[in-house]
């Protein structure tokens, strides 16, 4: 296994773990144990940015941009659905 394919393991993993910890922070009953879960959760968000971010500047992960006009139509169609 190469750096590239060991940085792509990597934020595989993370992206999981965020999404495992999600769900148990958002089915716990105990409180203090939903802050612990949510902290871990942030964390490995940060984690994941900053492999995203090595990995980007390597040229391992390259995203593409995406057209003005694209965002615009994204953001006219989710605005809408913020919380009032």
């Amino acid at each position: 296994m190469n750096d590239q394919e060991r940085m792509t393991d990597f934020i595989l993993a993370e992206k999981k773990m965020s999404a495992n910890y999600d769900a148990f922070a958002s089915e716990c009953v105990n409180v203090q144990l939903r802050d612990e879960f949510l902290k871990i959760f942030n964390q490995g968000h940060q984690t994941q940015s900053e492999l995203f971010k090595t990995a980007q500047s390597k040229g391992w992960y390259q995203v593409e941009a995406a057209p003005a006009s694209k965002v615009s139509t994204a953001y006219q169609r989710f605005s809408n659905q913020k919380p009032q």
